[in-house]
């Protein structure tokens, strides 16, 4: 199999899926530093339907482009689902498409995904798992790697440990774990330890994800996991050049290396938003679309440190008036 994205020796992040947040101006944006070695597309859900060449589309526009963000980062292609044989056609559409691989969501915890037979709701399944993988696995090249996103289990985090025997006999190229169960959510505490044992049982790439919001969660979760690659979402989000420091990391080896300030001022946020106003634009005509996405954005930023400017950009409307917040 072609791990060509995930190689052991080159560790390195990658930029998680987060729906309605890392959509295709934002992925462009967190790329452009050129921190990450690939990105994971928001979830496309299958149902009894192979979605539309349009839907790929319309989801990860870079595959009009080679399957790769303006940077040239890689951009995988996440599909969501419980049905194996439209999620292997769903696959086989991708990579016609330019998919540099697949990935399968196991571990959406949201409740309107889990009660339509699609993302964790599977970790209670794992002779599913074993099937969907194992499906996808054979219907696309193998020089396509398809790899697996799992949380350690519905409520019980040992049975990540049953999930991993089925998904890597499945041929998985890499599974990236993230360490809680559903039922927790995005509560803590989160469970590195077990990505630990994890990867020292198997072979495969390991990728260790959940609750990475700054450079000291990340040497946390460096020390308790020894893995090589890292996924990060609401932190990279939060700090668009936490990957940078992370990089910069496995470069110099040294943890107390001079790390990358999360923006905090406004005038910190300010060439950030002004990138992200102009890739917008490049997919939509809705400055009010726009104006909602930034909020969601600061406000993500706000979950790890308060903002007090935040209630000030709450409160504007307009284009104009939203980025006013962020020049003074």
């Amino acid at each position: 199999m072609n791990n060509s994205l995930l190689q052991p020796g080159r560790p390195g992040v990658i930029l998680a899926p987060m729906e309605g947040v890392t959509d295709a101006p934002m992925r462009a944006l967190l790329t452009k530093e050129g921190s990450f070695l690939f990105c994971v597309s928001e979830f496309l859900r299958v149902t009894d339907q192979v979605p539309p060449v349009s839907v790929f589309y319309r989801h990860i526009p870079e595959l009009k482009h080679n399957g790769v963000t303006a940077s040239k980062t890689p951009v995988v292609v996440q599909l969501l689902g419980g049905n194996a044989g439209k999620l292997a056609e769903s696959a086989i559409r991708a990579v016609a498409l330019g998919a540099k691989a697949v990935d399968l969501n196991f571990g959406c915890p949201a409740p309107t995904v889990n009660r339509h037979d699609g993302g964790a709701t599977l970790l209670q399944f794992p002779k599913r798992l074993f099937e969907i993988v194992s499906q996808v696995r054979q219907a696309v090249p193998l020089d396509i790697p398809v790899s697996a996103k799992l949380r350690l289990g519905w409520s019980n985090p040992d049975d990540i440990f049953k999930n991993v025997e089925e998904v890597t006999r499945a041929g998985a190229s890499w599974i990236t774990i993230h360490a809680r169960t559903r039922m927790q959510g995005y509560a803590k505490p989160v469970f590195w330890d077990h990505i630990r044992r994890v990867r020292e049982s198997i072979g495969l790439p390991i990728i260790a994800n959940g609750d990475i919001w700054n450079f000291q969660d990340f040497l946390k979760c460096y020390e308790l996991t020894g893995c090589e690659h890292y996924m990060i979402g609401r932190g990279a989000v939060g700090n668009p050049l936490l990957a940078k420091s992370i990089s910069h990391f496995f470069t110099v080896r040294q943890p107390t290396m001079q790390v990358e300030k999360a923006p905090l001022s406004p005038s910190d946020w300010r060439p950030f938003v002004d990138q992200f106003v102009a890739l917008s634009e490049l997919h939509t005509d809705k400055p009010e679309y726009i104006v909602r996405r930034i909020k969601q954005w600061v406000k993500l930023a706000c979950l790890e440190r308060p903002l007090p400017w935040f209630e000030e950009l709450k409160r504007t409307q307009t284009l104009e008036e939203c980025l006013n917040t962020f020049r003074g």
